[in-house]
């Protein structure tokens, strides 16, 4: 969900909203102007790592141990992780666990990442040509003004607002099965 915000000779913002449990928060990553020259997988893999925020992952460390938890907060420069209710192979919980980036050796996610396509092709049967997909930042604009993400409509109210929450529940619930 990282985008370049802003750009000057000294550094480049990214911006990037995460929304765990109901709560936003908005980040920005400044990088000095030695990193301004990211290449198009640079800014992929910060966008894939901020997309595991609120994800069960198993995190590996440098010393063979390996954590599960639900990842609760990333800093990008370092990867050091933030894990709630982390659990290691014996089976000790931990309420949360703040892991150095330098001893992380693997990140993994078993969750399924959410199909934002499929949800925005059946979108477009019920609003055809109001529908825009805007997959790096993980969010669809209905007739541009009803936001809606894999969480359900975050921003727009009204008749239209209700229309695409109701569709984007009955998707949920078929891919839920």
């Amino acid at each position: 969900m990282s985008q370049v915000h802003k750009k000057n000779e000294h550094a480049i913002v990214f911006c990037c909203s995460i929304n765990i449990k109901d709560k936003y928060w908005d980040y920005n990553f400044v990088c000095l102007k030695e990193k301004q020259n990211l290449s198009v997988a640079q800014r992929k893999y910060f966008t894939e790592v901020s997309a595991l925020a609120d994800k069960t992952v198993s995190v590996v460390t440098t010393t063979g141990k390996t954590f599960n938890g639900t990842l609760i907060g990333i800093n990008p420069d370092t990867m050091s992780l933030c894990i709630a209710d982390a659990r290691d192979e014996t089976g000790k919980t931990l309420h949360r666990l703040v892991i150095n980036g330098a001893t992380v050796a693997q990140i993994a996610s078993a969750e399924k990442p959410f199909d934002l396509k499929a949800l925005a092709s059946r979108l477009e049967k019920v609003f055809p040509t109001l529908v825009e997909l805007d997959e790096n930042n993980g969010f669809i604009m209905v007739m541009r003004k009803v936001k809606l993400t894999e969480k359900g409509v975050v921003d727009g109210s009204g008749p239209a607002a209700d229309r695409v929450q109701k569709v984007y529940q009955l998707f949920m619930s078929e891919v839920k099965g």
